[in-house]
């Protein structure tokens, strides 16, 4: 394992200022709320801005959205870490923002994508209402497409990122879709899944079976009516939506590659699973990839202490700083 990474509140060099800003800059992050609302300021402006530039792609009669930043003094052709969000978000969310202004400091340029979900210049957070008809799977094809758009532009590196669901997607992408230009693969708190607590958790969260629901869908697949939809379901977060039967079989339908810990060995470059100790979204993912690192050196695990699994306030600069001893500076 060439790379291993535990990181605490304030045991944390080279960057000894952490502990500065985790003990004194905490205690003043409340008055600069204070003052921001003074100013009347959106609470989304206490983010910083990352400043970079927004692009799109046609891609299947879709225009698909995409933010570039790059950092000071650097080109394309220096590299480029191609982001990909997670379940129904999109690349203004929090966490992707972030991880973008810390990697620019750090000199990484990157590319933040929102995944169309079938949707022509999506933007913001997936509107429930909206009927459904992605697919898990749409995600490779855009990544993809990004990543002819990168080589393009002019990029001779790029390392594929992935948070949550979207570090599935990534992992999935890596395994089945290789690109010489790949250089490296991270993923933020990566999607877990079996089929047994899907269907735990589905039942407990619509309280109707998801055999059910599922074998309804494949039986409209098998027929040729996989576009049509079903009414009021459950689908990922959604209650009662519309749904096509072949989105919801491809959701739901048992694989065992939207388990990415499965994926791990399988991916040919490095491979830097990023995890917090407090995510209480995907559990049980430090247990699941420890004995893949140990036994296998292309795969690294980074353990952030206390972060959960948006790495709100400091933690995404300590993900940044396990990104960038894994890429090498």
């Amino acid at each position: 394992m060439p790379f291993a990474h535990a990181a605490s509140a304030c045991h944390r060099p080279p960057r000894a200022r952490r502990c500065l800003r985790l003990s004194a800059a905490r205690g003043l992050i409340l008055a600069l709320f204070a003052l921001a609302a003074l100013a009347i300021a959106s609470p989304r402006a206490l983010l910083a801005d990352t400043g970079g530039q927004a692009v799109t792609l046609a891609h299947k009669g879709l225009t698909l959205n995409a933010k570039l930043v790059q950092a000071e003094g650097k080109t394309l052709a220096d590299g480029v870490i191609l982001i990909t969000h997670g379940t129904l978000a999109h690349n203004g969310m929090e966490v992707i923002r972030a991880m973008q202004t810390a990697l620019a400091e750090r000199g990484w340029n990157s590319l933040a994508i929102s995944l169309s979900l079938g949707l022509d210049k999506r933007t913001g957070m997936y509107d429930c209402a909206t009927p459904h008809t992605h697919r898990h799977t749409d995600a490779l094809d855009e990544i993809g497409a990004w990543l002819g758009w990168l080589k393009a532009k002019g990029a001779k590196r790029v390392v594929l990122m992935g948070h949550s669901r979207g570090g599935n997607q990534t992992a999935w992408f890596a395994v089945e879709r290789p690109d010489p230009v790949v250089s490296q693969v991270v993923l933020l708190a990566p999607m877990r899944w079996s089929a047994d607590e899907a269907a735990k958790s589905y039942a407990k969260r619509y309280g109707t079976p998801l055999a059910e629901v599922l074998a309804r869908a494949r039986k409209m697949v098998a027929a040729g009516k996989g576009d049509a939809f079903l009414e009021k379901v459950g689908f990922i977060y959604c209650k009662d939506a519309k749904v096509t039967a072949a989105a919801f079989v491809n959701y739901y339908a048992p694989d065992a590659r939207r388990d990415t810990p499965s994926l791990l060995t399988r991916i040919k470059v490095p491979v830097l699973v990023i995890v917090g100790t407090e995510d209480q979204v995907v559990t049980g993912l430090v247990d699941a990839v420890k004995p893949i690192a140990a036994a296998n050196e292309h795969v690294s695990l980074a353990v952030i202490e206390d972060a959960d699994h948006f790495f709100r306030d400091f933690f995404a600069e300590d993900a940044a700083d396990a990104i960038e001893a894994f890429l090498g500076g």
